[in-house]
């Protein structure tokens, strides 16, 4: 094989929230997009609080501290939306 596969880089770059979305930039270059629904913490936070991230867990995580969501990069890549809560 004369073809090298680059090594994908699940760690997060960048956070954006919007009305709708959450869109997260890896450090690959790719950028990953999906529903605001799916984090009811998120949805209801408000956009200062939705602003207000950090990345943890070395890059593969991102924390919000002011409503206690975490979120991992693989479980976004998966499309696993958060548990629901009884």
């Amino acid at each position: 094989m004369g073809i090298l596969a680059l090594r994908a880089d699940e760690r997060v770059r960048d956070v954006r929230v919007s009305e709708d979305s959450l869109t997260v930039d890896l450090t690959d270059g790719r950028s990953i997009s999906v529903p605001l629904t799916w984090y009811p913490r998120l949805l209801a936070a408000s956009p200062a609080q939705r602003a207000n991230w950090s990345v943890s867990a070395a890059g593969y995580g991102i924390h919000w501290p002011e409503i206690d969501e975490d979120l991992s990069t693989e479980g976004i890549l998966r499309g696993a939306p958060a548990p629901r809560r009884p």
